[in-house]
């Protein structure tokens, strides 16, 4: 039986927010509930960066019973001009009597300014209702915009003994369907997925997001240090989504200027023999990008891991043993000589999808524990 309080409200609020995933580019995903005199009046949703936020389409809803409600949004409500108008402004012109807030906004322009506003407005908040699902829902966001960088997520698949392919190649299919298809909600959720030029010569993947239902692809990214990509590639050719390639300035020019008089941007990453991934993602950041999900191969996954690059992993293991001394493992670096300083999980969530099991944990490095 549920009970009719703040958490229950809340938990709406949350449950909608949760759905426009991958939908609001940098944007937080927010959902905002009105209720006035124990009758639910009053539901939205921020879809779309630059469109009307949570509070705006809720408080629309409502009507004339905002006045003297109570809302609920999973998020500080904004105080700032930004591509919209300030949300607490809204709010206190429609004259709500209370506002309960999951967790306060992490954006500098906001950080409790929204509540402040409220509050000198003679209107009661209380903060925190189901603070940590709500932090949890918008770590990507929380990462960006209080960095500037990309969120990290890799995933793999791999048999039992860590392989992600047998010691030919063939890696169709580790995963079952169940797995396939909660990769593609992954990708939708991410404003890119990165993969390493030997993926794209081994398999030539399209990269794109395929559900039962249209969903987002993401932005294709390729790293590439030396421009090796066939000029064949699907993630060239098939204009299903934006591809860009992170190489470096020892990347053959011919090929650069082939590359980019097609369309496809390259963003130049150092000059070493490799791409440098921290300044891969930090230029990623600069353009907009808040999310990556790291689809690549062992040496991609090692070297992110090694670098402390990675805020979560998502492992999908299939009921089999292939062996193989040069199968490809998921990750591929140098390691570390005690156990006590291997890389571990915290939070970690364990789901079963038929005979597959997907762990999915936040990475901890041993000077972090």
């Amino acid at each position: 039986m549920n009970v009719i309080d703040d958490e229950y409200y809340m938990g709406l609020a949350l449950d909608m927010a949760e759905r426009a995933l991958g939908q609001t580019g940098v944007n937080p995903v927010v959902g905002a509930v009105v209720v006035k005199d124990g009758v639910l009046v009053g539901l939205g949703t921020h879809l779309q960066r630059g469109t009307p936020h949570a509070e705006v389409h809720a408080l629309n809803m409502a009507g004339s019973n905002a006045e003297g409600s109570t809302v609920y949004v999973s998020l500080e409500p904004c105080s700032h001009y930004g591509l919209t108008p300030p949300c607490a402004e809204r709010l206190i012109q429609e004259k709500v009597k209370r506002v309960v807030v999951a967790c306060e906004d992490p954006n500098p322009q906001v950080a409790g300014r929204g509540i402040a506003m409220l509050q000198n407005s003679g209107i009661e908040v209380k903060a925190g209702v189901l603070r940590e699902r709500a932090i949890k829902l918008n770590r990507k966001f929380i990462k960006f915009i209080s960095t500037g960088l990309p969120y990290v997520t890799i995933k793999t698949a791999s048999t039992l003994d860590g392989k992600i392919a047998s010691k030919t190649g063939d890696s169709k299919w580790i995963s079952n369907e169940g797995s396939r298809e909660l990769v593609h909600t992954l990708r939708h959720r991410h404003q890119a997925i990165m993969v390493g030029v030997s993926t794209i010569i081994a398999d030539d993947p399209q990269l794109t997001t395929r559900l039962s239902v249209p969903g987002l692809s993401p932005i294709r990214l390729i790293v590439d240090s030396k421009l090796r990509i066939p000029t064949t590639a699907k993630v060239l050719n098939d204009n299903l989504a934006k591809t860009v390639i992170l190489t470096t300035e020892q990347a053959d020019q011919n090929k650069a200027a082939y590359l980019t008089e097609h369309g496809i941007q390259l963003i130049y990453c150092g000059d070493n023999a490799q791409v440098d991934l921290q300044l891969a993602l930090k230029q990623l950041g600069q353009q907009g990008i808040s999310s990556v999900l790291v689809e690549g191969g062992g040496h991609i996954n090692g070297s992110l891991l090694q670098g402390k690059l990675v805020d979560e992993v998502v492992l999908f293991f299939a009921p089999k043993l292939i062996g193989g001394v040069n199968a490809p493992s998921s990750f591929v670096f140098d390691g570390y000589d005690l156990m006590q300083d291997a890389i571990s999980l915290r939070e970690m969530e364990v789901e079963q999808i038929g005979d597959n099991i997907c762990i999915r944990g936040i990475p901890v490095w041993s000077g972090d524990k």
